[in-house]
């Protein structure tokens, strides 16, 4: 019974997936039929399988498979004809070597190379099923598809999803880009002053509260309020930010962490650690890690 029938022109590359996906189906004790054919420049490749096989099951499957297989078609051709001309002229402000650092990373996460789990994570793999299933959505129309057409006709249904993707890349690429000039200048600041303090440690409980003592045993988190309060600083702060004020006013030779997976932010210790970069030590069984029902 024939499931879908293919047709393409050209030098699109499609039997090796196929193949994959009859092998993907055969490891399910499901055999498919692939019959090939060419007439005059149009490849025809049909998919088929015994009558006592056929479910709607089946049938979804396949053509799940199948949209998959063309969504990668969809994107080969959006990165040969739309997403470096995207880039220059939306993102004009970009270095070439950037523009080149985008396209990179817009492309690991097309071909669903996602790493992490943030919101960035949800979204692109959001945008990314909403393309598949549009796919899927014309393929289900009819039991056959012409490659050639549905890039021609249909692209501009996927174009707008194709290329949030790659602005909410270049979005992260601009945060990230900042945020690391930010520690750059940081980092900078601390390794020309003279420390006032030797060791800073900081004391994270179970319950995700800090405690900032010096060497000696004694409560600097204070002296980082004063500290900030003399430079004027203006705006709204939070806890993380004073540590992170105080720990640069005064460049301390030695900062300990302690209890670190007790942290819930944890920005401020990627932050104090691409900051004081060998100065930081990760304590793990002293008794300040175990200190509990700390509250600033």
């Amino acid at each position: 019974m024939l499931l879908i029938k293919l047709a393409y022109e050209g030098e699109i590359n499609i039997i090796e997936d196929i193949q994959s996906m009859r092998h993907s189906f055969k490891s399910k004790n499901v055999i498919l039929g692939i019959s090939e054919s060419i007439e005059g420049n149009t490849h025809f490749i049909k998919i088929l399988c015994e009558d006592s096989d056929y479910s709607d099951k089946l049938q979804n499957m396949v053509y799940l498979y199948i949209s998959n297989i063309l969504y990668k078609i969809v994107v080969d051709f959006f990165k040969k004809r739309e997403m470096y001309e995207l880039i220059t002229d939306t993102y004009f402000f970009l270095k070439h070597d950037e523009i080149l650092t985008v396209e990179d990373k817009s492309m690991k996460i097309l071909l669903g190379k996602i790493e992490g789990s943030d919101d960035s994570y949800v979204f692109y793999m959001n945008r990314i099923n909403d393309i598949i299933d549009k796919i899927k959505l014309c393929i289900e129309e009819k039991r056959e598809i012409n490659i050639n057409g549905f890039i021609t006709f249909r692209m501009k249904d996927l174009i707008n999803d194709l290329e949030s993707i790659v602005d909410k890349v270049v979005e992260k690429y601009m945060i990230e880009k900042e945020y690391n000039e930010f520690i750059k200048l940081l980092k900078y600041f601390v390794d020309i002053q003279e420390s006032k303090i030797y060791e800073v440690n900081i004391i994270i409980d179970t319950s995700g509260n800090y405690k900032v003592m010096d060497g000696y045993g004694n409560d600097i988190f204070e002296d980082f309020i004063s500290d900030l309060s003399e430079s004027k600083f203006g705006g709204a702060i939070n806890i993380e930010d004073i540590i992170i004020s105080g720990l640069i006013t005064n460049s301390p030779r030695k900062v300990i962490i302690h209890g670190k997976d007790n942290c819930r932010n944890k920005e401020l210790l990627e932050t104090i650690k691409n900051v004081f970069t060998d100065r930081v030590t990760l304590c793990h069984n002293c008794k300040l890690c175990t200190t509990n029902k700390i509250k600033i």
